[in-house]
């Protein structure tokens, strides 16, 4: 009796799978069958040919296939103002150039031209899945939605009145509106996202933490960026900021803690214990001399730590290939110890611990039957990148973004040898160098 073959939307045979999934550390000759935007196998490439018959075919005889990378901390909008003050630090930086400049430049128009042009970045770099925070929101999702991007969309929150917002009240309100617009969408999710506890009073944040819990959502913020700020803060509220944050109820699974640069060893406990998440964003910490996030103790903790890029105007990029490489090396130096974090740690960071902080890794993070076909193939088969010995040491160490060659999102091919599919490269281009040449007018 001959077995009847199923049909299937995609088969990609590739030379390596990195499934990202504590199971297997790589395949080789091994194929992703996918079906209805999601992964229904991974098997040998050989025993694929007799179960699946695929509407399209792909073959990646020299390419690695890993999951998409989520870069867990963004402000994409900020692209445009890639370049634009560098070599100072993040209060100069903030006070006297962005803050100004954002007050000057940004609206919806300039938010929507800024996030297409950072996920298409993003895309190109194999990152599938964002993390952001940034003014009007509901842009930001709708962008995303439209280009096909997977997306956690923080709620911004400040004290102040911005472009966004007028007071706490307001910004809530409007959050809470984005929320219910896209609740139950495939790709975009929402967070609440306080800017630092500098900027963002006890009575806000006390609202938000009762409505996290009510509605499930997490809480992406700046923690402890820089020395200045815990100084400041135990001087003007007699207390470190996590501690803080902590008598206010903030400190649970939900939370996503950014940067994290400046903390004791009672402070990492806490985090422990809480169950919050630690996003690190090597580069921008390192541009700015914020600090050192102390990943391996974290790590050595049980702390879930993700990998972020930050925004493109401190970075100055969304690579997370360049990430990962930064947060290996930083990790190895800063502990003078060559063992302090491993390629498969790294890995894991730009993937299924950000969905893990994102609270999506049972849909997305690591290549796996029932997880959404969120897949970046990366090419080996270059001048730089062989010969290969050790496929995810070779992602962290060797590879770069100029390696991605074709990715999908939720099923979707979303890049095809590096073009992109969702967005009109030469109209973005021209729309980012109009807003660009208004920057530089005033």
């Amino acid at each position: 009796m001959v077995a009847t073959m199923k049909n299937i939307d995609t088969l990609l045979h590739a030379r390596w799978v990195i499934p990202v999934d504590n199971k297997q550390r790589n395949l080789e000759q091994h194929c992703i069958a996918i079906d209805e935007k999601k992964i229904i196998d991974i098997l040998p490439s050989a025993l694929a040919k007799t179960r699946y018959n695929a509407r399209v075919n792909r073959n990646y005889h020299q390419h690695a296939l890993i999951p998409g990378l989520i870069n867990s901390h963004t402000h994409s909008a900020m692209s445009l103002f890639r370049g634009l003050a560098d070599d100072l630090s993040l209060m100069d930086w903030l006070q006297n150039h962005i803050w100004p400049a954002e007050e000057k430049h940004v609206n919806e128009a300039f938010v929507q031209t800024g996030t297409e042009l950072a996920i298409a970045e993003m895309i190109r770099s194999g990152t599938t899945c964002f993390n952001d925070m940034y003014f009007f929101p509901d842009v930001t999702a709708r962008v995303a939605a439209d280009i096909g991007m997977r997306a956690s969309v923080g709620l911004i929150l400040i004290d102040f009145a911005t472009v966004w917002a007028n007071n706490s009240e307001e910004y809530i309100a409007k959050g809470l509106a984005v929320f219910d617009h896209y609740k139950g969408h495939e790709l975009i999710k929402t967070a609440f996202a306080p800017h630092a506890p500098y900027t963002v009073s006890d009575e806000p944040l006390k609202h938000i933490t009762i409505l996290a819990n009510e509605l499930e959502l997490g809480v992406h913020m700046h923690i402890h960026e820089t020395a200045f700020e815990v100084s400041e803060a135990e001087k003007n509220n007699g207390l470190r900021p996590l501690a803080r944050l902590n008598k206010l109820g903030l400190l649970t699974p939900a939370l996503q803690a950014v940067h994290m640069t400046q903390i004791q060893d009672d402070e990492i406990q806490l985090l422990a214990t809480s169950g919050s998440h630690v996003i690190h964003c090597p580069e921008s910490n390192m541009k700015l001399a914020s600090g050192i996030c102390p990943v391996k103790q974290l790590l050595d903790a049980g702390v879930n730590v993700a990998l972020g890029t930050d925004s493109a105007s401190s970075n100055n990029d969304l690579d997370l290939f360049g990430e990962m490489r930064s947060a290996a090396m930083l990790a190895k130096i800063s502990n003078m110890d060559a063992t302090a974090l491993t390629a498969d740690q790294v890995l894991q960071m730009a993937t299924i611990n950000g969905a893990t902080a994102l609270g999506i890794n049972d849909i997305t993070g690591s290549l796996e039957v029932g997880k959404f076909a969120d897949i970046v193939a990366v090419n080996f088969d270059t001048i730089e990148t062989i010969p290969v010995y050790d496929p995810v040491s070779h992602l962290v160490n060797c590879s770069s973004r100029e390696h991605v060659t074709d990715v999908w999102i939720a099923g979707k091919q979303v890049l095809t040898d590096r073009i992109l599919n969702t967005i009109d490269e030469k109209k973005l281009k021209q729309e980012c160098i109009r807003i660009s040449e208004e920057i530089r007018r005033i």
